[in-house]
This record gives structure tokens, C-alpha cells and sequence, in this order.
């Protein structure tokens, strides 16, 4: 008796308005179900920004209230008759996942090949054995952090140019605080103008609102925000000479030039079946794996005759260090790759997105949407949306704003591209990348040290929208 009670006390939570959208579509966000999927996905961010200090992964917490908040949907709308078209509303978002899931994987499979390889650590050594000043140190790292964070995530271009900084100035903390920074700021700002440098342009990209192409509009206003903190922080910093790095006798793995230019291909094969035969990005990804697995097939099955090759010349020569490196080759393995993928982060993905989706599917994002771009202009509300981005992860916001899919033009998609892009490099604990590097850097690099420079952050970040409507309004 008391269960039957407390069923129908729960279920007359929802009123009789709440059928907005015709039959089957249930608002939920003045009912106790809602306020518990609020309180979930609350409870669950809170342990996401925590994740440094707790120590638990940041995929846990938000995996568990993906689970009980469709439970509550699905629970919700059986009792109501209609379980369908919670199981549609599910998988629709489940395929929104899934799509950008492969996507990823594939991506941080070359980026692994590559780095397997040697490429990032022959880029490493070529930079620390220059003896370049503190200044062009800052530069360099800050500009090559802009150049390959368009093709690479933000994460692993920042963490790269990180371990230079530490190996060149490993005493001098204060240059090792502002040069964070700057890569931070560079590699956020360098993912803006490419659909492959950013979780949320990619997410924008898929999403068919912005073509591959009209990205590129962004590469100026992204450049101004990072230079214009560039620039005053580089004021602050000495221009003497760094002492030089002896680097040792390193040589790329074979195939590592290949594996970029197949890269490069797969990226192209990405774009031609979207914008050509309409088909998803992913399916061009997928086929770009598949010209991998290939060649790691070629470099496996030629790998004895080219250790001989090697290991006659070495004889030869009485090289025993050469003959020593030889005897230690492991064959190239694909699947070593794709485990090696950021599974923690790509899993955060999927309850970032079903967290989302499922308050969406109650009707929260509705509400949203109708404060934030019905109240305000949609200038000032995708501005707010990048200053949000440096307290909530950029990922949740974008996809958030997807599914309010607001009624705007060409010039305001672009522009909440970029602030949802940039807007994280105004706190350290923003962006993925610098979360990262204030581990990296075991507290060098830290939210204070970060927080004193914001100011000229935020410089950059209103200098990178006013140039935005100048050059694209």
C-alpha cells in the first residue's frame, strides 16, 4: 500500500502541463525526478573538477549518473506508456557518442603511432640541443603549441612542449609558470581554427552548422588571442641564454614519416566524405585506420630483412652500441596503439554526453535556451559561453549548446566556436591541457600562478571576438 502511494505522489509530480511538445514528450524540470538528475550531474561535475585532489578518475563519476539519470527517464516514461520514445531518444544520443568516439580513436591512434615512432621526441631534441634564450624559448614553444595543437588535441601538443620547458629550465621556476601559460593559452587558441584541433570544433563540425573550410576564417582571431598575452607576458621574461642540452644519439623509428603522410590522407578522406558524398567525418576516419593497420602489416612482415640490412652495416662498422639497440626492436603493433588511447578521457566523453542529453531530454536545455539566447543576444550569450567554459569543461557546454540549437548565423556559430575554444585558457583548471601541466610540472605550474596572469588572458580573449566581427562580421 505505502509503495503505491508513493508511486502516485512521485508520478503527480508531473503536472498535467508538462506534456509540452505533443504525446510522448514529458517535462520533467519541475518534477522530483528532474531535481534528482540535476543533483546527480551536479554531484558528479563537482568530483570532475575535484579529480586532482581526490584522485579518481574523471570518467567514473559521470558514467554512474549517465546510468541512474536514464533510468529515471526511462522509468518515467514506461510507467507513462510511452517507453519508446525514451529508447529513441536514448540512442539518438548514443549514436551522437559513437560517432565522436571513433572519431577520437582514430585520432589518438596516429597521434600514438606518431609518437611511437619518435617524431614528438625527435621535434624534443632538436629544440633542447639549440641553446636558444629564455625569450625565444617562450616563442618557440608557444608558437609550435598554436601550430600542431590544430591537428593534435591540446592535451598531448601542451604536455610536448611542457617537457622541453622542464628540460631546459627545470631551476627557474617563474619562467617555468608564464611559459605554462602560454602554451596553455597557445594550445587552446591553435585548436580553434581546425575541426581536428578541438573536441567541440569537432563536435561543431559533425554537427554539419560550420563546413570544414569556414573554419579557417577563425585563424586570425584565434592567433590575436594568443599573442596578445604572448606578447605582454614575453616583456616579462629574460632574454639570457639557456644553457644547452647534450642530446643523445636519437633517430626516428622507420615508417614514422609514412605514418604522418598517411595521417595527413586520412584527414583529407575525413573531410571529402562530408563534404562530397555527405556521409559522416567518422567514415573517413575508419577507412583512414584501415590504410594504417596496412602499412603496420608492411612494417611488420619487413622487419627481419631491414634489421639485417642494419645489423651487417653495424658489423661492419664494429658498432656494438647499434648492435645492442638492434637486438631490442619490438615489431610495430597497431592494437599497442589504439590501447594506448586516452580510454579515461574518452569515456568522460560518453557521460558528458548522456548526462547532457538526458537533461536535455527532460527539458532543461529548453529552459536554457530560452534564457540564455531568448533573453539575451546571441553575442553576449556565446561570450558568456566561453567564460563558462573556464569553470565547466568546454565539452558539456558545447554539446549543450548543440542540443538547444539556437537559431543563429554562420558568424555566431563560429563565434562560440572560438570562445567555447579559448574561454577555458582563463583559469588553469579550464582546459584538459592545463590540468595536465600543473601535474606535469608538480605545482610549478599552478591555479594561482595561473590566476595572476588572467587578466592579460582575458586581453587576448576580447581582442580574438572584437577581431572575429572586424574580419568576419
Amino acid at each position: 500500500m505505502f509503495k503505491k502511494i508513493l508511486l502516485t505522489l512521485l508520478l503527480s509530480s508531473i503536472s498535467a502541463a508538462s506534456w509540452a511538445a505533443g504525446a510522448g514528450s514529458i517535462d520533467l524540470t519541475n518534477s522530483i525526478f528532474g531535481f534528482t538528475a540535476l543533483i546527480l550531474f551536479s554531484i558528479a561535475y563537482l568530483l570532475v573538477i575535484g579529480e586532482d585532489l581526490i584522485h579518481l578518475r574523471k570518467s567514473k563519476p559521470v558514467l554512474v549518473a549517465a546510468g541512474v539519470i536514464w533510468l529515471i527517464i526511462g522509468w518515467v516514461y514506461t510507467q507513462h506508456g510511452f517507453p519508446l520514445e525514451a529508447e529513441e531518444a536514448f540512442n539518438h544520443n548514443l549514436l551522437e557518442y559513437a560517432q565522436l568516439l571513433l572519431f577520437l580513436l582514430v585520432a589518438m591512434t596516429y597521434i600514438n603511432a606518431m609518437e611511437e615512432r619518435g617524431i614528438f621526441d625527435g621535434l624534443r631534441l632538436w629544440m633542447v640541443s639549440k641553446g636558444l634564450s629564455l625569450r625565444s624559448l617562450f616563442w618557440l614553444t608557444g608558437i609550435l603549441a598554436f601550430a600542431i595543437s590544430s591537428f593534435a588535441n591540446n592535451l598531448t601538443t601542451a604536455m610536448l612542449m611542457c617537457a622541453i620547458i622542464l628540460k631546459v629550465a627545470s631551476n627557474d621556476k617563474k619562467f617555468i609558470n608564464i611559459a605554462c601559460i602560454n602554451i596553455v593559452v597557445a594550445a587552446n587558441a591553435g585548436g580553434v581554427f581546425s575541426p581536428f584541433g578541438d573536441i567541440t570544433t569537432l563536435m561543431i563540425w559533425q554537427s554539419g552548422l560550420v563546413k570544414f573550410e569556414q573554419f579557417i576564417v577563425l585563424f586570425i582571431p584565434s592567433l590575436v588571442n594568443f599573442l596578445v598575452p604572448a606578447i605582454i607576458m614575453s616583456f616579462f621574461i629574460s632574454n639570457e641564454k639557456s644553457a644547452p642540452v647534450v642530446s643523445e644519439n636519437f633517430q626516428i623509428k622507420r615508417g614514422a614519416k609514412r605514418i604522418v603522410v598517411l595521417f595527413v590522407l586520412t584527414i583529407a578522406t575525413a573531410v571529402l566524405c562530408h563534404s562530397v558524398v555527405n556521409m559522416p567525418p567518422v567514415l573517413g576516419m575508419m577507412l583512414g585506420l584501415g590504410y594504417l593497420k596496412f602499412f603496420g602489416f608492411y612494417l611488420r612482415m619487413s622487419l627481419p630483412r631491414s634489421l639485417d640490412k642494419k645489423r651487417s652495416k653495424a658489423e661492419a662498422e664494429n658498432d656494438a652500441e647499434a648492435l645492442k639497440k638492434l637486438g631490442n626492436i619490438v615489431p610495430f603493433d597497431i592494437f599497442d596503439k589504439i590501447a594506448r588511447a586516452e580510454w579515461d578521457t574518452l569515456l568522460f566523453f560518453y557521460g558528458v554526453v548522456m548526462c547532457v542529453g538526458g537533461l536535455g531530454f527532460m527539458g532543461y536545455l529548453s529552459l536554457v535556451s530560452e534564457t540564455l539566447y531568448s533573453s539575451w543576444s546571441p553575442t553576449y550569450a556565446n561570450i558568456a559561453v566561453g567564460v563558462l567554459s573556464a569553470i565547466v569543461d568546454n565539452i558539456p557546454v558545447v554539446f549543450a549548446v548543440l542540443s538547444m540549437n539556437p537559431e543563429m548565423d554562420l558568424q555566431q556559430w563560429l563565434l562560440v566556436t572560438m570562445t567555447a575554444g579559448v574561454g577555458g585558457s582563463l583559469l588553469s583548471i579550464g582546459s584538459a591541457a592545463g590540468v595536465a601541466l600543473m601535474g606535469q610540472t608538480k605545482g610549478v605550474y599552478s591555479f594561482m600562478g595561473h590566476l595572476k596572469w588572467s587578466w592579460v588572458i582575458a586581453l587576448g580573449y576580447a581582442a580574438s571576438i572584437g577581431v572575429h566581427f572586424l574580419i568576419n562580421g
